[in-house]
């Protein structure tokens, strides 16, 4: 399980630094683009990343155990 976690957290760090590095000036453009959407729909798209996530790491946990 700690595997799993520490697997998730070095995936996703791995990600945001390859958006950082490779397209910063997109990043810019992006959060920009995010201010103009209200608060509780980005909150709906958190809740429905959340849950994508947690039943992908779900999948992924059975399918090597």
């Amino acid at each position: 399980m700690l595997a799993t976690i520490l697997l998730g957290i070095g995936m996703v760090l791995v990600i945001e630094g390859l958006v950082f590095a490779l397209a910063p000036s997109r990043l810019e453009d992006l959060m920009r683009v995010l201010t103009q959407i209200p608060v509780e729909t980005r909150r709906l798209i958190g809740f429905f990343a959340i849950v994508i996530g947690a039943v992908l790491v779900s999948w992924a946990t059975s399918l090597l155990g």
